[in-house]
């Protein structure tokens, strides 16, 4: 078990629908009075003071509130195939920018996100709190191999979208309507070369100078809302999308 903590991101859990299923909390007066009317008959609660959940947690990031969880549950890469839209995050290490594309991908109608088992940001705690909670909503699978993982997502009918900035063609000019995956490397590095050239096709965000990159909880963000207005706009006119 783990302490998430953050009043978005305990009113997310106790709200209902959340992945993991609460077994204590620990809150200042104060911030149990925000949070009262969510939590149920059932659920332990202890009234401690900000100083004893700064030395519970590590953090003084808490809002007065924590809230004892089971681990994250993790899904099989595999299911996410079934999804329409997937996000995958090439060794994004900040806790934060996973929590910012989290909540991006979810608000964006996302069915998904991937992230390798080495070498990147997983769902902690503090990344969950960067995304408002909304971690807790959204199924995140590990692979051991993000190429691979990608291969076998074109064989299931997924065109394979890669974020780059020297990419010659924009987000814009793409077809993002049907079973698509967006990836996303670290800002600055961007994606490997094998992961780059395991995608179908690489798009750059057009960016006026002297500015260079985007953070990759922001460049999804956009990738993600053209994908979405996309297949609004399919869908009015009657056209579901499809894949390859």
């Amino acid at each position: 078990m783990e302490w998430l903590y953050g009043r978005n991101v305990v009113k997310t859990v106790l709200g209902g629908g959340a992945r993991r299923r609460p077994h204590r909390l620990a809150a200042t007066p104060a911030a149990l009075d925000a949070v009262a009317e969510l939590v149920p008959d059932d659920l332990p609660v202890d009234t401690v003071s900000a100083r004893q959940l700064d030395g519970l947690l590590g953090t003084r990031e808490h809002q007065g509130v924590a809230l004892s969880v089971d681990s994250y549950p993790y899904v099989d890469p595999r299911e996410l195939l079934e999804k329409s839209l997937l996000v995958v995050l090439d060794e994004v290490t900040d806790p934060h920018n996973l929590g910012a594309a989290a909540r991006s991908a979810l608000a964006a109608g996302a069915g998904g996100l991937v992230v390798p088992k080495h070498r990147s940001a997983h769902v902690t705690p503090a990344a969950v709190k960067a995304s408002a909670g909304m971690l807790e909503h959204l199924p995140v699978g590990r692979v051991t191999n993000v190429a691979a993982f990608l291969r076998q997502a074109r064989e299931a009918g997924f065109w394979v979208y890669g974020a780059a900035a020297d990419a010659a063609v924009t987000y814009l000019e793409a077809d993002l309507a049907g079973r698509v995956v967006l990836v996303a490397g670290a800002e600055g590095r961007g994606l490997r070369p094998l992961v780059a050239r395991s995608c179908d096709v690489l798009l750059a965000i057009p960016m006026a100078p002297p500015v260079e990159s985007l953070n990759v909880g922001v460049a999804l963000a956009l990738l993600l809302y053209e994908a979405r207005r996309q297949r609004e706009a399919a869908a009015s006119h009657g056209d579901t999308g499809g894949g390859r």
